[in-house]
């Protein structure tokens, strides 16, 4: 299944500037989830990360894994019209630093959950070659 901007709108409640999954090239609802996010020299958070040399911030590359897998998991029947929030982030590594110009590829496996409570690994990558990675876990309000 995949997913254009206005099909991700429709699932999750961020909007500009901090909707940060541009398109699902593909997905299995409750079990996965794989996006892209084109990186703009235009975003805010390059004025001051940094002046000199753009550098997305970790914190939003995170973010962006976790609206990925939140497409997954809120595309499921049961949890239409909820909010997934992030729980926690575990294992986490940041491999090469993200850039204007960049096409981040985001991928999200659902690992498990227990009721409203949910987990996910997480990779992100640019040209193939993993920039960050990690475990997520969530909560369906």
């Amino acid at each position: 299944m995949k997913l254009d901007i206005e099909e991700i709108k429709a699932i999750l409640p961020h909007r500009y500037p901090f909707l940060l999954v541009d398109r699902v090239t593909d997905m299995e609802p409750g079990k996965f989830a794989h996006g892209l996010k084109c990186v703009s020299a235009n975003e805010m958070h390059f004025v001051g990360h940094f002046p000199e040399k753009g550098i997305m911030p970790g914190v939003l590359i995170l973010e962006a894994l976790a609206q990925t897998g939140a497409c997954a998991i809120l595309s499921m029947k049961e949890n239409r019209g909820r909010i997934a929030v992030f729980g926690g982030v575990k294992n986490c590594r940041f491999r090469g630093m993200v850039v204007p110009g960049d096409v981040l590829e985001l991928s999200c496996e659902i690992t498990g959950h227990r009721g409203a409570v949910g987990f996910g690994h997480a990779v992100a990558k640019v040209d193939g070659k993993v920039v960050c990675e990690g475990d997520l876990s969530f909560s369906v309000t």
